[in-house]
Parts: structure tokens; C-alpha cells; sequence
């Protein structure tokens, strides 16, 4: 058994998906519109490493996000290969203007990482 993919709610498909390709190297399959429910459409990118596949999806009507974390998925983290790899990215996307929710830094659990949030507010965190 594995994980074949993870799937983001977006009211801005081609705006998240160019987020992820240009970013972390992801490449969009075709852009998929439902035949039987109306208005839904996505997009599965596939990360160079691994193969590992998040699919983004989008309806015209979306609730809101919430203010505080809820019970569900809290992040992605995506890993960059390297501690250099992570300060390079996270300089380069806090000069693009990609919000920075946290610094490279040595995490407790053993990690390396940065937190930066995508264009919708959903946590990334980059990872050596």
C-alpha cells in the first residue's frame, strides 16, 4: 500500500498550480472538468522526486477558511534534498513575496525546515 495522492480545495486553480510548478518543479497533467458535476475542475501535479502526486481541485462554490486550525490536514512538506536547498528556496520566495510563517531552522522532531504558506494560505513546509 501507498499514498497515491492529496487533494487542495482552491478557488484559483491556475494560480495555485503555477505556485507549485514554479516553486518545487511539479509538472500539471491536463486540466480535468467533470462531465457530472457541474463546475468542478482540477489538476494532479506530479513532483519530480518520487513521483508524488497533489491534486488540486476547485468548485465556483467554496466555503471560507477558518481563522483557527481545525481538525483535518494541517500542511504539505516537500523536501528540497538539502539545508542549502531550503535557505536558497526560502530566500527566494520571501524576494517573490511568498509569505514566510517560519524561518530555516533545526526543528525538536529532527527536521530541517521552513514554513511558507501557498497563495491560498495552506502551510508548506520545506524540508532537508
Amino acid at each position: 500500500m501507498g499514498l497515491a495522492h492529496v487533494a487542495v480545495w482552491t478557488r484559483d486553480l491556475e494560480r495555485l498550480r503555477t505556485f507549485y510548478e514554479r516553486y518545487f518543479g511539479a509538472s500539471a497533467g491536463p486540466r480535468y472538468e467533470s462531465a457530472t458535476r457541474r463546475g468542478f475542475t482540477s489538476y494532479f501535479l506530479t513532483f519530480p522526486k518520487g513521483g508524488t502526486r497533489l491534486e488540486l481541485m476547485s468548485l465556483p462554490a467554496l466555503g471560507g477558511r477558518a481563522e483557527a486550525p481545525t481538525v483535518g490536514y494541517a500542511h504539505l512538506a516537500v523536501s528540497v534534498g538539502s539545508r542549502s536547498a531550503v535557505e536558497t528556496l526560502t530566500a527566494r520566495m520571501r524576494a517573490d513575496g511568498v509569505h514566510i510563517r517560519s524561518e530555516p531552522r533545526q526543528t525538536g522532531d529532527g527536521y530541517f525546515e521552513a514554513v511558507v504558506e501557498d497563495p491560498d494560505g495552506n502551510g508548506v513546509e520545506i524540508i532537508a
